[in-house]
């Protein structure tokens, strides 16, 4: 069997059903290998970010690997912040690009290039993967896809690239019978009864108990194991940024996003807890505010997570469990207790919420208010499946007030924080759930950087419903000056624009209208939703000013929120 033909059995028999691409010269045996497969879904993006990103999405639903392909070059490198995203979010995926000939390359040779796009991909995506092969014998593909594909599921999940070269692709590999190791974490089930018991202990005597989920849970597959303990123990719960989809919005304990636009009675339960119960989020910096003493004073930190490397890192003195969530909730589900969370506690982070709510913290806004639009679309939105938001104003407005039900997913870029993720996301979304509505949010700045993969949502006929909450500017970096650089809006608002996205829309044969006033807000989510199975383009203008608050002062406690605390 020819490398090519070898790799793409190889895809179907693992159950991928789908790829991602942007045909290349160095990639075109793969892609052929792959259509002569059959039963594998090739989409074609129009940019190999693009594709990365939607890859990622496949993954995020999954738990399987994401595949993206690209040809060598700029095909291998436009794939970088794709890949970036999976590994800083803890996505499985597989990066495959195709190289040039073996005789081709410069090897140890002091020189730049020899061969037309030659390009060291595998160097540059080292510090961004879990593993990354330079292939140089047809031999060793099947050990190595083998290998790729467990590493990218096993632990903690994240990206592998597989560089592969043209005159391989091309040559004959023996079938080997390969043996798949179990490579998840063992422990001594005394272990996890030694740290649940102490957490009960610690429980028991606690009067302001909390727990914080992240994107570990789903990562886990343990979202249906942590309802259940959270149904048996009743504590009140708040979310990182990638843990938002654990809760519906309606979930009893629920409370909030936390973080640095987190929701400010979220922030205030996270702040003033006495008993922490961190599961499968890092304690990053966006989660705890700089002050870490702070964030720290006052409370017990008990952190369960897949990846010693997290544990004790940023905040120090936690009581840590090295293991996978599911194995966690798997050794503790019999581990009996009455306990339920204090009511005058849970009272407490009610009235918290009722004094500050998030449609609130604008005040005197006469635009559209993003908090009431957002929980606006979400109620007509029930067709959607997945929530995909961008990076920015949008992606706060959209944790700070999003309602998802039980079944719905919410996906936007986390550590990467990468702008133009919303788009590409929502197309590897709808076609990974079987060409299922999306709701895409965007603002106007990350919308112009995959704006070319409308195309893609045209000819595959996707109903993703895209939403541009559209400022007119890079708000977040705007509000930025506005704090810190006395108003100096270079490249914000001076040297930024954007066109018409409705006459863009029309050049894609996509339906769109736009809307501007508070009392249109209704219409054009009803036209937004007209037709189910179609795609649609609303163009929501905002102010140019209009603020995310609340927003954590730089230096201060998670409590200490603007407006209330202004800029020095």
């Amino acid at each position: 069997m020819k490398v090519s033909d070898y790799i793409a059995h190889f895809l179907k028999d693992k159950g991928i059903k789908i790829v991602f691409e942007l045909q290349g010269g160095m990639i075109t045996r793969l892609i052929d290998a792959l259509h002569r497969e059959g039963g594998i879904k090739i989409v074609s993006m129009h940019h190999e970010q693009a594709a990365s990103m939607a890859a990622d999405a496949f993954g995020r639903i999954t738990n399987k690997p994401g595949i993206a392909l690209a040809t060598s070059g700029p095909g291998a490198t436009n794939l970088l912040t794709g890949i970036g995203n999976c590994y800083f979010d803890s996505v499985p995926a597989i990066f495959i690009t195709g190289q040039v000939n073996l005789n081709e390359q410069k090897g140890d040779l002091p020189i730049r290039q020899i061969g037309f796009q030659e390009t060291d991909i595998v160097s540059m995506a080292k510090p961004i993967t879990k593993e990354a092969y330079a292939i140089k014998t047809a031999k060793e593909i099947p050990h190595i896809f083998e290998e790729a594909y467990q590493i990218a599921i096993s632990g903690r999940p994240g990206p592998v690239l597989i560089d592969l070269p043209m005159n391989i692709q091309n040559e004959e590999v023996e079938i080997p019978d390969l043996k798949v190791t179990d490579s998840k974490l063992k422990k001594d089930t005394t272990i996890y009864h030694a740290f649940f018991q102490n957490y009960l202990n610690a429980l028991n005597n606690s009067k302001r108990p909390l727990i914080l989920v992240g994107r570990g849970i789903r990562a886990s597959g343990s979202i249906i194991q942590f309802l259940k303990f959270l149904q048996k123990y009743q504590i009140p719960t708040v979310t990182s940024l990638l843990g938002f989809d654990v809760l519906p919005f309606l979930q009893t304990q629920r409370v909030g996003y936390i973080g640095t636009y987190g929701n400010r009675w979220a922030n205030y339960a996270l702040g003033s807890c006495d008993l922490l119960l961190v599961l499968g989020s890092r304690l990053d910096l966006r989660q705890t505010g700089s002050d870490t003493t702070s964030f720290q004073h006052g409370k017990l930190i008990y952190h369960v997570d897949i990846d010693q490397a997290e544990l004790n890192n940023r905040i120090k003195s936690c009581i840590t469990l090295n293991t996978n969530l599911s194995d966690f909730f798997l050794q503790i589900k019999n581990l009996g207790s009455n306990y339920k969370a204090p009511f005058e506690w849970v009272n407490e982070v009610e009235e918290k919420k009722q004094a500050h709510l998030d449609t609130s913290e604008l005040e005197n806004i006469t635009s559209i208010n993003p908090n009431i639009f957002i929980h606006k679309l979400s109620q007509v939105s029930h067709k959607a499946k997945v929530f995909t938001a961008d990076v920015g104003n949008n992606q706060m407005w959209c944790s700070q007030s999003l309602e998802l039900t039980k079944t719905q997913l919410f996906l936007t870029s986390g550590g990467m924080g990468a702008m133009g993720y919303s788009l590409p996301a929502a197309i590897g979304a709808s076609i990974t759930m079987g060409n299922v509505p999306i709701v895409a949010i965007a603002g106007d700045g990350g919308f112009q950087i995959n704006i070319q993969e409308l195309q893609t949502i045209r000819r595959n006929n996707l109903p993703i419903k895209i939403v541009i909450l559209n400022n007119h500017c890079l708000g977040m970096i705007r509000q930025f000056q506005d704090s810190y650089f006395a108003s100096c809006y270079q490249s914000t608002v001076w040297g930024y624009d954007a066109p018409s996205f409705t006459k863009v829309a029309l050049a894609y044969e996509i339906e769109s209208c736009s809307i501007s006033k508070p009392d249109e807000i209704d219409m054009g989510l009803a036209k937004l939703w007209g037709n189910p199975t179609q795609p649609f383009l609303l163009d929501v203008s905002i102010d140019i000013h209009t603020n995310v608050y609340p927003k954590i002062m730089f230096g201060s406690p998670l409590v200490r929120m603007e407006p209330e605390v202004s800029p020095n």
